[in-house]
This record gives C-alpha cells, structure tokens and sequence, in this order.
C-alpha cells in the first residue's frame, strides 16, 4: 500500500493523502495509483504537504464531494514498479505469511503483520502456541529472513516466551 485518501481539502476536489512512501511526496513517482482490488485508477498530483499528510489533486476530481467519496481508499501500485529492497531491507507484504521458528526450530507461528509504531518495525505472530506475539524486527531478534524458503529465524529476547508472572496472571483472571 502505497497511501490512504483522507478529507478533502477545500471546495476544489483536493484530497489529503496519508503517503507510506519514504519522502512523502514521491507518492506520484511511482504513476498511476490503484484501488485495492484494481478497478480504480488514480492520477495523483501532489501540490503540498500538511501534518504528516500530502494534499493532492486527483485527475477526474473537481470538487469536494468527488474528493469526500474516496476517504478511506486505500492506493496501491503494481509490484513490479517498486524497486527491489536494499540488503537486508524487505517489503511488509514479502514478510507476511512466513513462518516464523525459533533458533532451535520451535514454531511461533506465522507473520500476520507488521506494525511500525514509530520505535521500529515489530512482526505480529499468530496461529503457534504463543497468544499475542509480537517480535521485533530487529538483526538481533530476527537474524534471518528465507523468503525463498518461506520462513524467518527468531532468537527471541530474554522475556518474549516467558509466561506471565503469577500477579500478572492473576490480574488477568479478574479481568
């Protein structure tokens, strides 16, 4: 995903956009723009930025209820025009679905997603004998990633596997 349409901007058609590109306003470097599922394609002019968003205008959209109709779609580009990642860097979308084993080959489970909050990329794991695991994506915690192979290595924290404490889980008994 490439950004997100937010509010319009104004009476004109023009749209905030919430850009998930490196530099913002490379959102229109990459062309066309598309809807999720492929039928919508959208050619994005960025004119400016506010607040973390890029105010753009989208060609076909000319006032503020052609821009208010597209809130919340969600952009997106074919694969095969983004560059490939630099050395150890991946795409979110290549990280989902691996399998995720510890470094003796114990099974976590398998990536669900991946989170930035702002500190650093964090891999949500689900579907192995751990409840809410979340990993951070880190050289220490994740040392190797096989995309050929289907899987990702983690040598968990000290903590990360531990069950919780007996007040902890105690706490969450009584809810």
């Amino acid at each position: 995903m490439m950004g997100t349409i937010g509010a319009p901007r104004g009476i004109k058609g023009d749209i905030r956009i919430k850009s998930f590109t490196e530099d913002p306003r490379d959102l229109a470097a990459y062309g066309s723009l598309w809807s999720a599922d492929g039928s919508r394609e959208f050619r994005v002019k960025v004119i400016g930025e506010t607040k973390g968003q890029v105010i753009a205008r989208i060609k076909g959209v000319a006032d503020r209820n052609a821009a208010e109709a597209l809130k919340g779609t969600d952009l997106y580009v074919p694969r095969d025009v983004l560059p490939p990642p630099e050395d150890d860097a991946f795409y979110h979308v290549d990280l989902i679905g691996l399998r995720a084993e510890t470094t003796h080959g114990e099974f976590l489970g398998e990536v669900r997603a991946v989170f930035d909050h702002g500190a650093g990329d964090v891999l949500d794991l689900g579907g192995g004998p751990y409840k809410g695991l979340m990993v951070p994506f880190t050289l220490d915690a994740v040392p190797e990633v096989d995309l050929a192979g289907g899987k990702l290595i983690v040598d968990p924290p000290e903590g990360l596997l531990e069950p919780p404490d007996d007040d902890a889980k105690r706490d969450e008994d009584l809810g």
